[in-house]
């Protein structure tokens, strides 16, 4: 009986990683490169000063808006930190009294969305997606209508938890096997090396993609929201407590100081804070708003502390959550990543890397084990063609648009407008170029053309960074500022795995046994 069962469950196995692979392998990409999403924010932005003290920013900030928009609806601010060092501020004008239907129209020639740094004045730093883009690719699929992609990237999720399960039964001798790589034998080289890859960080594995299951959970399982709730606000008022939004007076009254109110927020919510929101600033009944950073603590949903705008004084604070809110929110928190440390950081990428080599392996791993069992290798069906094609295409083509779209934020003019959706587009375009070049080559040519690309592209953009950084890297590095060095060196060592990969391809020369049916008959003869 055991056996049946496991062969079940090793074809459950290969086909749930295998119909929805391509999508795993760019989610699990993607959101590996996200876990460094505000160090890439920054690196994408050389331009940028080096950390300065977060209340000297945030003054800074409220100096440029006082400026700029005294009188608008709302202002934004994301407080600097140290993976950030500039305040990000968003604004909604004053709205137009003749707007019709008492729909605002923003003002002309207001920008709502600056970089400001500890002098009060803009930053001029390069438009760029920068890491946000990774970060929203990894469930919205960028092009594709969102609804669709979450439900895509969900299915997929789940079919990646039950390869993740079905595999641990599958493989009955998983942990032993693990301690065995052997190289040069085809197939059991690549089954030891996804072996090793799913055993190195099984728990890891198991929490991204549950958590990652759990933050739609909304959306792939509402029914228990809609059995208790009719009205979308109380819903949303029951797990996103906030404070009422004030209605304006039209008396002026000047904006107390933000400095002193964020620090006795953060005081009162026992961590830093990440966002300042302010309603109606400059009239009397203006209300500030201060919510705790994700980083400090595992629950996301961080609370908050509301003010008075014009005497300092609190007036609000959130609730503590209740138990379904709290869980919500630290599995979340688990999957994001963001309270972790610098170390952990770490941790959270190396796992990512091993699920992404993992899923790679099991895609590839498919076609080099029904290779083996073809008729004719040489001239295999059509199925096989296309996921040979889509392997080379997906996993030899993607790693090569993303150093063209880090090329592409180096070597667009920073002044254009438009030009963080430019880099997008290089993205794409990089991209389709590989798919073609996938279909036409022959497999192993194409490996070598795009992982080999892929290498000499990263390790030239370090190298292009060093020598056309300024201030220099190594001056950054002496003055306190590390990322630009740690990221460019983690650039070039990824550059170097692509291209011993690469030579792998080139130096290997599979052996295939075909047996055909004469052959067979001579066997059986001598037997």
């Amino acid at each position: 009986m055991s056996r049946p069962f496991r062969q079940s469950q090793a074809t459950l196995h290969t086909w749930s990683g295998l119909l929805l692979g391509w999508v795993l392998f760019i989610v699990f990409t993607t959101g590996t490169i996200a876990f460094w999403r505000e160090a890439l924010n920054r690196w994408m932005r050389p331009e940028l000063p080096r950390i300065e003290q977060p209340m000297r920013v945030l003054s800074g900030a409220q100096a440029f808006l006082q400026r700029t928009v005294p009188d608008g609806q709302s202002w934004y601010i994301t407080m600097p930190s140290d993976r950030m060092p500039v305040a990000t501020l968003f604004w909604i004008p004053k709205t137009d009294a003749d707007a019709p239907s008492g729909r605002g129209r923003r003002r002309r020639g207001t920008d709502t969305q600056a970089l400001v740094g500890a002098d009060g004045t803009a930053v001029v730093a390069r438009d760029t997606r920068g890491g946000d883009f990774f970060y929203r690719f990894h469930f919205d699929l960028h092009y594709m209508p969102v609804l669709w992609a979450r439900w895509i990237v969900g299915v997929a999720a789940m079919m990646m938890l039950v390869a993740i399960l079905t595999g641990i039964v599958t493989h009955k001798k998983i942990f032993r096997d693990f301690f065995t790589l052997r190289r040069g034998k085809g197939q059991r080289s690549w089954l030891d090396g996804h072996n090793a890859t799913a055993v190195l960080a099984l728990p890891f594995h198991l929490m991204i993609t549950y958590t990652g299951l759990v933050t739609l959970m909304a959306m792939l399982m509402p029914w228990g929201a809609v059995a208790n709730y009719t009205d979308e606000a109380k819903i949303s008022k029951a797990l996103f407590p906030h404070v009422e939004v004030p209605e304006r007076s039209n008396r002026p009254a000047p904006l107390v100081d933000l400095v002193p109110v964020v620090r006795d927020a953060e005081r009162r919510l026992g961590g830093a804070a990440a966002y300042v929101e302010v309603r109606e600033p400059g009239d009397a009944s203006a209300r500030i708003t201060v919510t705790r950073s994700p980083a400090t603590l595992l629950n996301t949903r961080g609370a908050s502390v509301a003010y008075d705008g014009v005497t300092g004084r609190p007036i609000w604070q959130s609730p503590p959550p209740d138990g379904a809110s709290a869980t919500a929110g630290v599995m979340i928190g688990l999957h994001a990543g963001r309270y972790a440390d610098l170390g952990l950081r770490w941790i959270y990428f190396l796992c990512g890397v091993a699920g992404t080599v993992m899923v790679a392996s099991g895609l590839v791993l498919w076609t080099v084990k029904r290779r083996e069992r073809l008729p004719d290798p040489a001239r295999p069906h059509l199925g096989f063609r296309i996921v040979e094609r889509l392997n080379l295409g997906v996993l030899g083509g993607f790693p090569l648009a993303v150093a063209g779209f880090f090329w592409a934020n180096r070597l667009l003019p920073t002044a254009d407008a438009g030009r963080a959706e430019r880099e997008v587009t290089v993205l794409f375009v990089v991209w389709g170029v590989a798919f073609v070049a996938g279909l036409i080559l022959r497999p192993r040519w194409g490996w070598q053309a795009l992982l080999g690309g892929t290498g000499a592209a990263l390790i030239a953009l370090a190298l292009f960074d060093l020598a056309t950084l300024r201030p220099g890297m190594f001056a950054r590095f002496l003055g306190g500022d590390s990322l630009w060095v740690g990221t460019d060196l983690t650039l070039a060592v990824f550059g170097i795995a692509f291209l011993l990969i690469a030579r792998r391809v080139a130096r290997h020369r599979p052996t295939i046994r075909v047996r055909t049916r004469r052959a067979a008959i001579s066997m059986d003869a001598m037997a």
